[in-house]
This record gives structure tokens, sequence and C-alpha cells, in this order.
């Protein structure tokens, strides 16, 4: 009869898997945005934006001047710093050849991206301007100032067309229409937003957000806006008199800014939480989150989605670059390298059978084939495979104890490994999924070693006491958790006594009006 032999049943570590979040096209889709390139200001980063036009450069403000980076290289390629105070909210110009910025100087500020000259100064403010952008017409600039105004002027004759003074507090947020040159959208610290027909001479639609307004945005049909203050983002329909159409509350700190992305298909919210938010405009949901180190003042994007500029309070910009597609190489290039122009490189003449390589398997696995416990044991307490992979060594402990020879591994132990066995305890005794394995490792540990504790070294001896203080403060926390559900438990029993005699006494009141019915029915 002849022999056959079975593969070596694996260790199922499988079990022990931290359950993975649901991987959606969004998420692959934001993902290859790659690693930042994090690049350091002299000051906080109060705004930033891309240009519209290629190689899609972008402005950051901060301080006393605007830098235009490259986003290909991350460098400085130019920088305006024509300002006497910090500078404030500089935008592009649809065309990329213009740039417009606020200042603390309550003036607004036109230059040309090319030579950095100023070309118009407008003065008129008379409080710091921290926001400015150019209209749909692109031949007029609105300025939103802390001296609670909003102004319109004209590029052309550096005059002023048009200004609006309804708000109560600080204007720090606003947005030109994108359908239309004569609306305007302001948003201040009294928690107002309003919405401005430069046609008439006062707001058309007021809408309180309920905090102060850090960030507005029109949506590109030009009928619905959306405002960003306190821990909220809005969502505002304008055809409906203001209707406030969707209430997003996904940060815990001030969002500080919004955008436009994927076609304006979603919608980006950043936040002095370190998170940007990414919603689907559709339905406000949020489909991806990208963490940052600090608190964010500041987000661009460009078209395409391919930079993402994110500005943070203690100056540090991260620019984070999509990664391009790896093309596919030409078929069969390379092979025949010196072959001359007749030769077919498609045609095979034979098949060739490519070796099988045998799937190496984990270290302990081969241990374990040959019983040797100890090492096997020893392999997976490596910090390494300890630290990134736990699931393996609780599975191996596992296994050990499932053929009752774990008391065999723990005893060939050096005292290296003993001491990385207590680490490992001490490390995940917290973790649930741990937990109960650990529990019943400690156990044999402790009939293994229960008279030669003292023998340990001075390391050791310090992590098996420290060890052993987590456990008794763990078994302290069950006690006391088991005593407030002891007490919880007496308390429903009582309200449960409280209910029923209330409904005996209730019955008991209903029982004589039953009794007198049933006497006047025989008296009848």
């Amino acid at each position: 009869m002849a022999h056959v032999s079975y593969p070596f049943k694996k260790t199922n570590k499988s079990v022990y898997k931290k359950p993975a979040s649901v991987l959606t096209e969004d998420n692959l889709y934001w993902k290859k945005l790659g690693q930042p390139v994090l690049v350091k200001e002299f000051g906080a980063i109060d705004y930033l934006d891309f240009s519209p036009v290629e190689p899609y450069y972008f402005a950051a403000t901060c301080s006393v001047r605007i830098q235009i980076y490259d986003p290909i290289t991350k460098t400085v390629s130019k920088n305006i710093s024509k300002f006497l105070e910090a500078a404030y909210g500089g935008s592009f110009r649809n065309d990329g050849r213009l740039l417009i910025a606020g200042s603390e100087e309550a003036a607004v500020k036109l230059f040309d991206i090319q030579s950095k000259n100023v070309l118009r100064v407008f003065t008129g403010h008379t409080g710091p301007v921290h926001r400015t952008f150019f209209t749909k017409d692109q031949t007029k600039v609105i300025s939103f100032s802390d001296d609670k105004s909003v102004c319109l002027w004209d590029i052309a004759t550096e005059e002023k067309i048009k200004s609006f003074s309804e708000h109560a507090d600080y204007i720090r947020a606003g947005a030109p229409s994108p359908v239309s040159p004569d609306l305007i959208l302001s948003g201040g610290y009294d928690h107002m937003v309003k919405l401005y027909d430069c046609r008439t001479n006062e707001a058309t639609l007021t809408v309180n957000h309920g905090s102060p307004v850090e960030s507005t945005i029109f949506l590109p049909s030009g009928g619905l806006f959306v405002s960003a203050g306190g821990t909220e983002v809005k969502v505002w329909d304008i055809f409906n008199g203001g209707k406030l159409l969707a209430n997003i509350s996904q940060h815990h700190k001030t969002v500080t800014t919004l955008r436009l992305s994927s076609n304006a298909s979603r919608l980006m919210s950043a936040s002095l939480d370190r998170h940007v938010k990414i919603y689907d405009i559709s339905t406000f949901k949020v489909v991806h989150n990208i963490d940052f180190p600090n608190a964010i003042l500041s987000m661009a994007i460009s078209d395409n989605d391919d930079v993402l500029a994110v500005g943070m309070i203690d100056g540090v910009i991260s620019i984070r670059k999509r990664e391009q597609p790896i093309k596919q190489k030409e078929e069969n290039k390379g092979i025949y390298k010196f072959a001359p122009d007749h030769i077919q490189t498609s045609t095979t003449v034979d098949n060739v059978v490519s070796k099988q390589k045998t799937e190496k398997g984990p270290e302990f696995e081969k241990f374990l084939r040959k019983m040797e416990f100890d090492k096997a044991l020893s392999s997976v307490l490596k910090s390494y495979v300890a630290s990134k992979f736990p699931e393996k060594t609780i599975a191996l402990l596992q296994e050990l104890l499932r053929r009752k020879v774990l008391n065999v591994a723990i005893d060939g132990l050096s005292e290296k490994d003993i001491g990385a066995l207590l680490r490992f305890f001490k490390k995940y005794l917290g973790e649930t999924r741990f937990t109960r394995t650990i529990i019943d490792t400690v156990n044999v540990f402790i009939d293994v070693f229960e008279n030669q504790i003292k023998l340990f070294s001075e390391q050791n001896l310090w992590l098996y006491n420290s060890l052993k203080e987590e456990i008794m403060q763990e078994i302290d926390v069950c006690k006391r958790a088991s005593e407030l559900e002891g007490a919880i438990s007496l308390l429903l029993s009582g309200a449960q006594v409280d209910s029923a005699r209330d409904m005996i006494e209730n019955s008991d009141m209903l029982a004589p009006s039953s009794k007198a019915q049933k006497e006047i029915v025989i008296d009848v």
C-alpha cells in the first residue's frame, strides 16, 4: 500500500487579525495622493490657493508675504513681499496671471505674478482685510474686512463700486458666485451668512449658521452654498428662501476651510482637529478622511485632484502629490536587445515551464514540525514579530495550549526570552482579542516558574512584579464593576416591585366598581 504524505497544517492566526476597514473607490483614489512633503514657513499659513492654469502653482499667504510654490519641485518659485504688515487671503485670477490679497494695513493689493509688481492698491477699508476674490467676470474684486463691510472694487478705475455694512462683527469668510458677477456671499463672526446682489443696496438673503463663520463656498450650480463655523458644516438652498438642506457634524473642533474637488462632486472640510474630511455631494456622507500632524488653518487642491496642499498653525505646509500610474512596459521589450529588424520577437520556439516555487511559511511552523516547542516560542518572541505581528505570537501560544505542551516550551526559554514573554504580557494584556489567551498563558507561566521566580534577573523580576500589579489593578476594577452591577440590579428590582405594587393598588381600586356593577345588574 502506497504511503500518502499530507502537507503540514498551518497554525491559524487569521482569528486574531484586527478588523479591517472596508476599502471603497474613494479610499483607493485618495490614498494615491502619496506621502506628504513638509515645507516650513515663518508663520501660520493663513490661506492657500491654486492657480487654475498649468503648471498649477499655488500661493501660500503667511506672515508678511505670499510664497508661490511649484507643486512638482515643492520649492518657492516666486516671493511677493510688498507688505508692511501681515498679508491675508491671496487668491489667483482665472487666467493665473494676477493675484489679489488683503492685509493688516486695511488695503487690498493686486499683483502681477510674472513681475511681482503691485498693479493696483484699493484703499477705503478701516480694518484688516482677511479675504479677497475676483468676481465671475474677472473685472472686479471683492474684499471682506474686520470693519464689518464687504466692498466691490473696479480693477480698471481702482474705485469702490459698492459697499455693504450689514454684519455686526468681523467678516472672515466670503465667496463670489460661480454663475453671476453680481452675487456675493459673506460670512461673519456674528454667525450670519448674507447673500448680496450688487444691483441692490442690501442683502437679499440672510441665514444664521449658529457659530462664527470661518469659510463659505458656492456649489457649481450657484443655487446652493455651504458655510462652515464651529464644528458644523451646513448646506443652504438659495432658491428655497435659505432653507437648511444638510447639517454635517463630523469634526470635533472648529472647521476652518471648505473646498470642492473631483470636478465638484466632492466637498472637503479642514479643521483644527487635524483632519480633512471628504464628503459625497449627493449624500453629504464622509467617504474619506486624511490625518495631519497639527491643527489645519487652510487647504487647497489643484484641478484633477493632482496636488493637495494643507497649511497648519505651526507654519508647516503639507504637500501631497498624486502618484502617477506606472505605464505598462511594451510587450517583449528587451527580450532580444540586439536582434535585427527582420526577427519577429513575438514568436517563441519552445514553451518554457516556470519552476514552481515552494511557499515558505513562518519560522515557528518549521520548529513545530520538529517538535522543538521552545525554539518555536522563542522565534515569535523576537521584538520584530511580537511588535509588528502579535497575532502570530498569540496563534502559537494558543496552539501550544491546545497541544498541552506550553509548559514544555516555557520551561526551555532562556532568560532573555523570559523577559520578552513578560513584556509581551504587559503590552497586550488589555487588548480584548488577546486577553483570554494571555491569561491562560500566564497561569501556565506561574505553574512552571513558581519556585524559581526569585532566581530571575533583576530586570525580569521587575517585569514580573509590574505585571502582577497590573493584574491586581485589573481584578480591583472587575470587583468594582461587579459591585456597581449589583447596585444597579438592586435598583432595578426595587423599581419592578414598586411598579407591581402600583398595579395591585390600581386593580383594588377598580374591584369595588366592578362589584357594584354586578349588584346593579342583579337588582335589575
